[in-house]
This record gives C-alpha cells, structure tokens and sequence, in this order.
C-alpha cells in the first residue's frame, strides 16, 4: 500500500509538471476593463450603446452607416484582446473586424475579419498581415463553434519574434519575424487598436455575389472586456523603452510551445479553406515569409 501511495503521488507529480509545459507559452488571462479605459468610439456616435457601466456595449449597422472605435494610446508590441459575440442570423455582406494598424503610407496591420454570411451558414473568419503596407497574406477558416450564440475571446500576441492570431487562446495562425528573409516585419511602427462594423458587400460574402439584405438591419455585433497589455507609444517612436520588461516580451514567447503547435495544425487540418501560401495560382513562387512558418 505504501508503494501504491508513492507510484499515485509520483504520477500525480508528473502529471502537474506536464500541465505546467503544456501552460508554459500561453498568453496571460487578460483582465477584463470596460470600455472607456481604453478606448474611445470614431465614427457614427449614435451607433454606439453601452451598457453595464461601459462594460459591455454593441455596434449597430444600418443602411446609411457602420461604426467603430479605437484605442487611445498607440502601441509598440503587446497583447490585445476582446470578447465579441458577432451579428446573428442572415449577415451576409456584413464585417466585424477587429485590427491593429499603423497611421502612415507604408502602414502595418494585423488584421481579424469577421465575415457574414446567409442564416446556416457559417462565418468565415480571415485574417491578414500588412508589412510595410504590403498585404495579400490572407488566410480564412471556419470557426468551430457558432460566433453569434455566446461571446468568444479574440486576441494577438504580438512582439519582436512573432505576431500570434488566437481564439479563445488556440492559436489559427502564426506570422514569424522574417527578416533576415528580407521580409518586413512590424516593430518600428505604433499601431492603435481598433474595431468596426461595416458594410462590404461588394466582396465579404461569396466574393461580393451576397449582398446585404437591409430588411434585417440593424445588425448588431457585441463586444466586452476590452484588455490591453502594451508597450505604448507616441506615433512617431521607433522603439519600445519597456523592451523585455513585460510578460509577452520574454523567452517563452518567441515561439509557440509544442501544444499550442499541435493546436494549430489541428485548425489548420480540420477548419482551414485559404491559406495563402498555399495558393500557387497567385503565388507561383512561394512568399518568403512562409518558409519560417514550419506547417506552411
């Protein structure tokens, strides 16, 4: 009996130190924050409705106008995130888009879109990555879940190594630094945080073939706990002054761990349905950049 009790203690004690690697690169919980704290509304005020002390609000959408937000404070690198619960039933020829982007020409951006779709059909989530001002990095899924049923965790991870797409802290997609490949990577650039809610049904759905059906306005997208974990910055700078001092700047997170990695492939096997690296029609020479990605 009393080996038994050392072989259960010592299984239990592997057991916690295998949880503790599978944790060991997970972002951090983000703390919820209502909607002042960081960010302010940008267009279409009376689009806006707030509610729970700013804690929860929704977006509505209409035939004359969308809306949107942004963050205050413009930020070099960081963790980013908010819980969103996207328009239900018939969206088609709607975005929900949640995104970082810089102010100037040759703009970065790291993008979430969230594209409608008929009522049964499910949405199609794309992402894309801007360097330089130079984009075509789409890649789409579909969720596996319902988006428009509960709120769900959207967020980027974003420093010196890695730009990491997660929801509800899977990991769909990874956009590794490049550029010793002579691909352009965002780190010299702020970028301020925004969302929005908009009409685009010249392309969002079925490339444009859906359009929106205006019967169903408005459409309402809702969103909470608006975390931001950031290195900020005036516009103009070109360096974090924090660099290595915050939780998402150290060694674990240069690179995803062996779960999140498996995570990923998961996505990528079972709900993937573009990837650009994969499109030789567009790209006959693979894009540089999908070299470092290591299940490209």
């Amino acid at each position: 009996m009393r080996c038994q009790g050392v072989w259960t203690y010592a299984y239990m004690l592997v057991a916690a130190l295998l949880m503790c690697v599978v944790a060991g690169a997970a972002p951090k919980k983000p703390v919820p924050v209502p909607f002042g704290k960081n960010y302010v509304p940008t267009w279409a005020f009376d689009h806006i409705k707030y509610f729970d002390g700013d804690s929860h609000i929704q977006l509505s959408l209409d035939k004359y106008t969308g809306t949107g937000f942004q963050s205050k404070g413009s930020y070099l690198f960081g963790h980013f995130s908010m819980r969103i619960k996207m328009v239900p039933g018939d969206s088609a020829g709607t975005v929900t888009a949640f995104y970082l982007a810089s102010q100037n020409s040759e703009h970065d951006e790291i993008d979430f879109e969230f594209l409608g779709n008929r009522t049964g059909q499910p949405y199609i989530l794309q992402t894309n990555v801007f360097t330089g001002g130079k984009g075509d990095r789409e890649q789409r899924i579909y969720l596996w879940f319902d988006p428009t049923k509960a709120f769900h965790s959207y967020s980027v991870l974003w420093n010196l190594h890695q730009i990491v797409f997660f929801v509800d802290d899977i990991p769909i997609r990874v956009f590794k630094n490049s550029k010793d490949l002579g691909v352009r990577f965002p780190f010299t650039q702020p970028m301020k945080v925004y969302s929005s809610l908009w009409n685009a049904d010249d392309w969002a759905t079925r490339g444009g073939l859906e359009k929106t059906d205006w019967s169903k306005a408005p459409f309402v997208a809702a969103y909470k706990d608006f975390h931001i974990d950031g290195c900020q910055s005036s516009v103009n700078a070109k360096y974090c002054a924090t660099r290595g001092k915050h939780w998402w700047d150290q060694k674990k997170y240069r690179d995803l761990d062996d779960y999140q990695w498996r995570r990923l492939r998961w996505v990528r096997r079972k709900f993937t349905i573009y990837n650009y690296c994969m499109d030789r029609k567009r790209f006959p020479v693979m894009p540089r950049e999908c070299k470092r990605d290591r299940d490209a």
